[in-house]
């Protein structure tokens, strides 16, 4: 990746657009739309005088996967402003008015049509794409051609070059166990991520990135927007990974080499496609969640495509590890990634523990995260001299591969000792169909404080299930209740809502 030290996102892309003036930049399939790197940087230009006349700070982008999307979030950066993206998968008209109000802005650009789709109403502030790009007339257009071809010198006396340590995006946590955060990441944050992670699957500007994943979510945001425009790929973006028979057919027909996802999404594609419909593809990374071996295998046998399974946070822009191309533990989360540091430590000593011993991971490194926006008392617990508590519990190998063990908030204390909810689902899907979801969850218990509740979304046989886990979890992990849900509440990324689930079972045990 041609960067240079102190660069910015804009910088990065407008480079890239200089190298690459006629190749596609974006093959747009909502939109049927294909645009060069070229139309790209006019088309950022063109939009980025007009966010340069809104007064604020930070600017809402509530807009789903596409090239308007991606020209948005560099028009807000050419203009000064600091985009901040808005989660529309649920929720969208709350997540709006939370974003406004947390950050202090008053500007959404948005779309009409999203806003139908998602049944949003209309928030005051929001501004749509659609109007903005009926407004330009041809002297706009004219005088945004013209500046996309100023050398580089004129240009960035025309717009804001900005500093590498400037906020580069403000994403939301996912709000799965409490109340969303506002993360703050730089332009350094992201851009050192970007190039660990083309380091660790050599990528190259021949590659072409599949980009199905929201840019509201960090994932989407760093691995299939900035990182293809920093390297000068090609990006096949369409709007919604829900579709997946019509996302198999646009990998079949566009030919991407790489596909990012979550396991939700991947186990949908899997279902759906047909040998040779993802014979282009050499790599799917896979994030967010852990994945089933089962997933792994359908990847590899029946499609012969390498699937390779990473570990990251918001807060951490995001790869902190990830099984690369020749050096690889199926079940791990991989190695820690080019320039990230990694330590366990005891959760009650605070001490650094030996290979093989499990505790709290803590994270070091230009990706972490500059902090979380008007939360100076959350930011200092969560980093300290440089080192980010990420929440998870995990070990590292003999053979420095980590081992993901669960949220440290998805611990339980029962009878003075601590039970992993994740181990206890681990346990549970292995008596579960391939395509079921479970989750477990902590129900109060007058006696001993809490107990084990699980939910699942298809009909059990629960005295057979009870029987089978006991067989292979201790007593104080065996769950005390079974509740089958129709659907379990999933997050945009396809991720079970924890904090939502734990509400229902616990009110459909008070009924």
């Amino acid at each position: 990746m041609p960067t240079v030290e102190g660069e910015t996102l804009q910088q990065a892309f407008v480079n890239a657009a200089r190298r690459n003036k006629n190749k596609l930049a974006f093959i747009d399939r909502s939109t049927s739309r294909r645009i060069s790197y070229t139309q790209a940087l006019i088309g950022s230009v063109l939009l980025a005088r007009r966010f340069k006349s809104i007064d604020e700070k930070y600017v809402g982008i509530m807009l789903p996967t596409s090239a308007g999307c991606g020209l948005s979030v560099i028009a807000t950066l050419l203009a000064g402003k600091t985009p901040v993206m808005i989660n529309y998968s649920t929720g969208a008209e709350d997540n709006a008015c939370y974003a406004q109000k947390k950050c202090g802005l008053k500007t959404i650009v948005t779309a009409k049509a999203l806003l139908e789709k998602v049944n949003c109403g209309h928030v005051e502030g929001m501004v749509f794409i659609e109007d903005m790009v009926a407004s330009f007339g041809a002297m706009d257009k004219l005088r945004a051609f013209l500046r996309a071809r100023m050398s580089l010198p004129m240009l960035w006396r025309k717009f804001n070059i900005g500093s590498s340590d400037d906020t580069a995006v403000i994403l939301f946590t996912s709000g799965s166990e409490k109340a969303p955060k506002a993360v703050e990441l730089s332009h350094k944050n992201i851009l050192s991520n970007i190039e660990a992670v083309g380091e660790a699957f050599s990528i190259t500007d021949q590659d072409t990135m599949m980009s199905i994943l929201p840019m509201f979510h960090v994932f989407g945001h760093t691995i299939t927007f900035w990182l293809p425009l920093c390297y000068g790929m090609t990006i096949v973006t369409y709007a919604n990974p829900l579709e997946f028979k019509n996302v198999v057919r646009v990998v079949r027909e566009e030919s991407p080499t790489i596909l990012v996802g979550t396991p939700y999404f991947l186990a949908g594609y899997a279902k759906h496609a047909k040998v040779g419909d993802l014979s282009s593809l050499r790599l799917v990374a896979v994030g967010a969640d852990k994945m089933p071996a089962s997933l792994q295998h359908i990847y590899e046998e029946q499609h012969g495509v390498m699937v390779r399974e990473g570990y990251g946070a918001t807060e951490t822009s995001p790869v902190i590890s990830a099984n690369m191309l020749e050096r690889h533990k199926p079940g791990s989360i991989g190695v820690p990634v080019s320039g990230v540091e990694v330590r366990i430590i005891d959760l009650d000593t605070g001490e650094e523990l030996p290979v093989g011993q499990e505790g709290k991971l803590l994270v070091r490194g230009d990706l972490v995260m500059k902090g979380y926006l008007g939360d100076v008392e959350e930011t200092a617990l969560r980093i300290e001299g440089g080192w980010y508590e990420t929440g998870d519990m995990a070990l590292i190998d003999e053979d420095g591969f980590l081992w993901h063990r669960g949220r440290l908030k998805r611990f339980i204390k029962i009878g003075g000792e601590m039970v992993s909810l994740v181990q206890v689902e681990d346990v549970l899907s292995r008596f579960l169909p391939d395509d079921a979801s479970c989750c477990a969850v902590e129900v109060p218990d007058t006696k001993r404080g809490a107990m084990v509740g699980i939910a699942v979304d298809c009909k059990v046989d629960q005295a057979g299930l009870m029987s089978s886990l006991a067989d292979h979890l201790p007593a104080l992990a065996l769950p005390r209740h079974i509740v089958v849900l129709e659907e379990l509440p999933k997050m945009g990324s396809g991720k079970v809502d924890f904090r939502t689930t734990t509400q229902m079972v616990v009110e459909y045990l008070n009924k």
